[in-house]
């Protein structure tokens, strides 16, 4: 019987332990039940934090939203091949833009701490919602900017980022504000040429006005590019002017997009256009828009009215963006007429071929009187020698490779020079500086920029007697004893006494020399 009471007490002591760990087992999994389900809802909430903060203020503490509501079908930018979406046959009722931009503003005012901004890209894809803005209409819009730098004494240029709108066939670029902006719209006049001062060229060229304004018309095309507004009058078809003007300027305002921007040309010349369509298509991936004879409105988000222009046929490193020079511009102008000789070939690689003169030769003023001889030199010291110059009509791209498949080019001082951009690095160019004083003159226009395209620069300075003017005045002139007495007076004085009725008759055996010193040049 004791045997029987003890084993009958020890029964329940055993399934006590048994309950005990079971407890203790369904404790356990509980435990790590709770664990997991909040290790889960950790996960949850970090990426809810992490990506979508402002969903999830929202959907916590039932404020709402700060951002503008979705855009429509209408409204939305494409990719498409012009940069730029249409909206002129559709887009939105007026009515409910008014109603969805009130709603907006009162969604607004709950978040008032909360500030939105825009940071300007040319390729990105994030747009702002555009509405017709109406009085006393309350509009949901991103932080702008706009400025006008009219110190530079070369250009004016104004830069506006935010809600643009360029009316087509106005003179007007309107930089968008609330209505409910009480301080004074600002306004700049400027024409869009770098000739500033130079009121004999600037009176050809368009005066466009910037104005910020709260009321504008509705937006017709959309662009997701950048635009760049200029002209193209004043003194071009001059190809000096061209490049030093336009293109080099072109250049260092555009290159930055790598071709993500928009061209918008006031006094729109359909030749300078097409004589430049490569270097224009380099630097822009979209056709060109014409601003005189377009009816749309346009919008950008950037827009830029001017061109960057430093001295005469300069870049300036520290004000070009990306620290561009002329070696790039140079560089940049050989790839884009596919110029083969990216340098000069060292004398000991000629012996397949003679060294190549290019002489410019001038039809009207400063014309060489006597291009036989210094051909017949030329040719005597081993040159083969080429006799052109290029003017309005040329095949920009043929004149192009003649200029690259030289070693020296040379002619009087003159726009003919300006093809020197399409010599290899290290070629040699000769300017002829006709009687005058006109040595400061050549320098800035072409030596100074030529020694900045890794160029070698030579300067050779006609005498009284290489000079036509012996013809038209007596030796004790001042033309002769006292040229630089007329360089006091406005250049038009001086334009019209050296430039406009000089020719040269160039001392051959005098400049024979020099052509010695361009043959060195490749053998250093």
């Amino acid at each position: 019987m004791s045997k029987e009471k003890s084993g009958a007490a020890a029964e329940p002591v055993k399934m006590g332990s048994k309950l005990k760990l079971a407890r203790n087992d369904n404790q356990s999994r509980r435990f790590r039940l709770v664990m997991l389900v909040l290790g889960c809802f950790l996960v949850t909430m970090t990426y809810l934090v992490a990506s979508k903060p402002q969903g999830l203020v929202r959907s916590s503490f039932g404020f709402g939203t700060s951002m503008p509501t979705p855009l429509s079908g209408d409204d939305v930018l494409n990719g498409d091949e012009n940069g730029r979406h249409s909206t002129a046959s559709g887009g939105e009722d007026p009515q409910n833009s008014r109603a969805s931009a009130e709603s907006n503003d009162e969604k607004e005012r709950s978040l008032q701490g909360e500030k939105n901004a825009i940071v300007v890209d040319s390729t990105s894809q994030e747009v702002a919602r555009t509405h017709e803005l109406t009085e006393g209409e309350q509009i949901h819009t991103l932080e702008r900017k706009s400025s006008c730098d009219l110190s530079d004494e070369r250009v004016d240029i104004c830069e506006l980022y935010g809600d643009v709108r360029i009316p087509g066939n106005s003179s007007s670029v309107l930089f968008m504000e609330s209505s409910n902006n009480t301080e004074h719209k600002e306004a700049w006049r400027v024409r869009p040429y770098p000739r500033k001062g130079d009121e004999t060229c600037l009176r050809e060229v368009r005066e466009l006005t910037i104005r910020a304004t709260s009321e504008a018309p509705r937006c017709t095309v959309h662009h997701n590019v950048s635009a760049i507004v200029f002209s193209v009058s004043g003194y071009t078809g001059n190809i000096f002017h061209d490049f030093s003007d336009l293109l080099v300027p072109l250049f260092v305002t555009a290159r930055q997009f790598d071709g993500e921007v928009q061209f918008v040309v006031t006094d729109f010349r359909r030749w300078w256009i097409n004589k430049y369509r490569l270097a224009l298509r380099r630097l822009s991936k979209y056709p060109v828009m014409d601003f005189d004879g377009d009816e749309e409105v346009h919008c950008f988000k950037q827009v830029i009215v001017g061109l960057r222009a430093h001295q005469e046929f300069q870049i300036d490193p520290a004000r070009a963006p990306n620290g561009y020079t002329l070696i790039d511009f140079t560089r940049f102008i050989r790839s884009t007429y596919s110029l083969q000789r990216e340098t000069v070939n060292n004398i000991e690689d000629l012996a397949a071929r003679k060294p190549r003169l290019l002489i410019i030769a001038r039809k009207r003023t400063r014309a060489f009187t006597n291009i036989g001889e210094i051909v017949a030199m030329a040719e005597g010291l081993g040159y083969e020698v080429a006799v052109d110059e290029a003017n309005v009509s040329s095949d920009m791209a043929q004149f192009a490779r003649i200029v690259n498949s030289c070693d020296v080019m040379m002619g009087v001082h003159g726009a003919g020079l300006t093809n020197l951009v399409f010599l290899p690095p290290n070629a040699t160019i000769i300017q002829i500086v006709p009687w005058g004083g006109l040595e400061w003159m050549s320098m800035l226009d072409f030596g100074y920029p030529a020694m900045a395209m890794g160029l070698k620069y030579l300067q050779y300075s006609i005498t009284i007697e290489e000079s036509t003017l012996t013809e038209q005045y007596p030796r004790d002139h001042r033309v002769f004893t006292d040229p630089m007495s007329f360089h006091g007076s406005e250049f038009k004085v001086v334009r019209s006494t050296f430039m406009k009725t000089q020719n040269v008759k160039l001392d051959v055996n005098r400049f024979k020399s020099v052509l010695w010193e361009a043959l060195e040049n490749m053998i250093q």
